[in-house]
């Protein structure tokens, strides 16, 4: 299964508490990273946040937004300790009596006073019962876009590899021809120089390019990375990192290829290779 790291889902919830929001975006990265924003009367639950993400996500900077909005009907009630205001009017009198020229004290430089005036805490349990949900129920969709994203992606992986496996087939064909050239050649170069042909020498020469030439095992590799590919591709858990490690590979044998190149055809197909490669990396590295 293909997922890409790249995806946004959102979700709202309503209640009698008011209207919470959930928001959850994702981009590559190569552990799993989030970072949360929630209202005060939810930080308690940023651990279970967090341990229900990981069932979901392997990978990906994570970035949380939950938003919670009270209800219109919810009215604001305050405390007010009469001991306390009383206490602190008595005082403000007190003083005021030994003053010349003492100033008024309001009911509002009273309830200013630390201890007068208090909110009462709310109840958030059901808020908090219906952010629970609700972020499970974003990450589900969440995986779900990612997933969807990602399968976008196989038809491009796809096409390359089966161009990749024509390629690498093309040159395994043409090696014995390529060496047959190049023995025409080296006996051409021995009879313009008008050098007495020596079999054994000419065995030799041979023996020694064609081990030079040889990259019949750069192409098994290459055809075995190519198949290694294509099932991790089909593979249900994460395979961002596996597909990246193979691309390397791939990669490496496709550079000696070219290096052992003795044909310009060879050196094109090796060149057409890493570009293949190239443009799979790039994608792979936005994948899970």
């Amino acid at each position: 299964m293909i997922r890409s790291m790249t995806a946004f889902a959102r979700k709202d919830a309503r209640g009698d508490w008011g209207t919470l929001t959930c928001e959850i975006r994702t981009v590559n990265h190569r552990y799993l990273e989030p970072s949360f924003r929630l209202p005060e009367a939810f930080r308690e639950l940023e651990n279970k946040f967090r341990e229900e993400l990981r069932k979901g996500l392997k990978r990906g900077k994570v970035d949380i937004s939950m938003r919670l909005q009270s209800a219109e009907n919810t009215v604001q009630s305050f405390e007010i300790s009469d001991e306390m205001a009383k206490a602190v009017n008595d005082a403000a009198n007190h003083i005021n009596r030994m003053l010349d020229n003492p100033a008024h004290i309001s009911a509002l430089d009273i309830l200013r006073w630390p201890g007068v005036l208090s909110v009462p805490e709310q109840d958030y349990s059901a808020a908090r019962e219906a952010a629970a949900e609700l972020f499970a129920d974003t990450v589900a969709e969440l995986v779900t876009v990612r997933e969807r994203e990602g399968e976008r992606l196989r038809p491009l992986f796809e096409d390359r590899l089966e161009t990749m496996g024509k390629l690498v087939a093309d040159v395994r064909a043409r090696m014995p021809e390529l060496l047959e050239a190049q023995e025409r050649n080296l006996r051409e170069r021995f009879e313009k120089a008008n050098v007495e042909l020596d079999p054994d020498r000419i065995a030799q020469e041979m023996v020694m390019l064609a081990q030079k030439s040889d990259v019949a095992e750069e192409l098994d590799r290459l055809d075995a990375h190519i198949g290694e590919v294509s099932d991790t591709l089909k593979r249900d858990d994460a395979i961002g990192r596996r597909l990246d490690f193979l691309m390397q590979e791939l990669n490496r044998e496709a550079n000696t290829l070219s290096s052992k190149s003795i044909d310009a055809d060879v050196t094109r197909a090796a060149v057409d290779l890493k570009v293949l490669i190239e443009q799979m990396r790039e994608q792979v590295q936005n994948i899970e």
